[in-house]
């Protein structure tokens, strides 16, 4: 069980080149045992969430919201799931899924479990089963503009890889490439987001502007400090640690 006690991880890279001791249970919860996590930004301490909850709507994005209610907690708005998803080169690549939508997979009728060689019956999709073999969930993913940030339309969207709008489908025959991200821990115990389609950018917000509603989009990384609003940090933070005060005043 995680607390608010802190468990070292010696020297924790995940995805980048900056090797540091975390004290954070939260980042090895969300990287390595996949449990969702709220990702609080470091400049304010807010959050994000989808901008829409429902499972049925994949055409909306993301804000930043510092007010935790009662609806968005209801329909785990403010939880994300940060899933493997693979290598780029020797660097591993994630997901962004939203906990908010989540489908869970029918239950299978009793028989064989679905193979590359006896394939899921006709009508059933399958996103892939987990270690125990149950089905896992389909979960929304956030999901990039091919052509960002070209200009200030290019926001993310929040859904299933067939059913976000053309131009936030991949390019290159896969088409959740677009969804894919390097996850980078920064050398204060958070983490920042590099979307695989665009290397030179990173997950910001529109003009820059870190606070309540701000939209979500991508920013060209022009450097600057990394708890600023250039270099975007997030803590990933435990449901039960939202009153943590942690490097920064949470408003």
């Amino acid at each position: 069980m995680y607390t608010q006690e802190r468990t070292m991880m010696s020297n924790l890279v995940v995805g980048g080149p900056v090797a540091v001791n975390s004290y954070d249970n939260a980042i090895v919860a969300a990287l390595v045992e996949n449990r969702p996590v709220m990702l609080v930004h470091a400049f304010n301490g807010g959050y994000l969430r989808p901008a829409e909850l429902t499972d049925s709507v994949h055409d909306k994005g993301v804000e930043l919201a510092t007010a935790l209610d009662s609806a968005t907690k209801e329909a785990k708005g403010h939880l994300w799931y940060i899933t493997p998803a693979g290598f780029f080169g020797q660097r591993p690549l994630y997901f962004l899924e939203s906990a908010a939508g989540q489908v869970s997979p029918t239950p299978a009728a009793a028989g064989p479990v679905p193979s590359a060689s006896a394939p899921a019956a006709a009508g059933q999709t399958d996103a892939g089963r987990g270690d125990d073999g149950t089905p896992k969930p389909q979960r929304r993913r956030v999901t990039v503009h091919q052509d960002a940030p070209a200009n200030t339309a290019d926001t993310v969207q929040v859904g299933l890889p067939d059913k976000v709008d053309d131009k936030w489908r991949g390019k290159n025959g896969a088409p959740e490439d677009t969804q894919l991200w390097v996850v980078t821990v920064t050398p204060w115990g958070g983490i920042t987001f590099v979307p695989i389609t665009h290397p030179d950018t990173i997950l910001g917000f529109k003009d820059h502007a870190v606070a309540a509603a701000s939209e979500v989009r991508l920013t060209y990384n022009w450097g600057g400090d990394f708890t600023g609003t250039v270099i975007n940090t997030f803590y990933p933070r435990l449901p039960n640690e939202w009153s943590v005060p942690y490097h920064h005043v949470f408003t």
